[in-house]
């Protein structure tokens, strides 16, 4: 799941987030190649989710007040910010496409 987050239940994306939208896009271009693929690269967002939600402040500081996490496995980054107690998440993007895409995101 893509969004805010406390604890493990504290991650939030505001309404049809853009950033789930962007991760159902990458995984179903997986899965026009490989079935397989597509299971790894939702396993892995979510170990990511899972990993982010447990410790924001563990990955880097990236651009305009948000940290950035990037997948082992896949070319992808999920772009996410702490707001009071819990994380939102900015974008699941292409780490090799469109940097900074996302930015309007960031104010309502």
């Amino acid at each position: 799941m893509i969004g805010s987050v406390t604890g493990h239940d504290a991650l939030s994306t505001p309404g049809q987030s853009k950033s789930s939208i962007a991760a159902r896009a990458a995984r179903l271009w997986y899965a026009e190649r490989s079935s397989a693929a597509a299971l790894r690269f939702m396993r892995e967002l979510d170990h990511a989710i899972a990993q982010i939600t447990e410790s924001p402040h563990r990955w880097p500081e990236h651009l305009h007040g948000t940290r950035r996490y990037r997948l082992d496995r896949f070319p992808y980054l999920i772009v996410y910010r702490e707001q009071n107690d819990r994380v939102q998440v900015i974008a699941c993007q292409h780490g090799h496409r469109r940097p900074g895409y996302w930015r309007d995101r960031l104010h309502p």
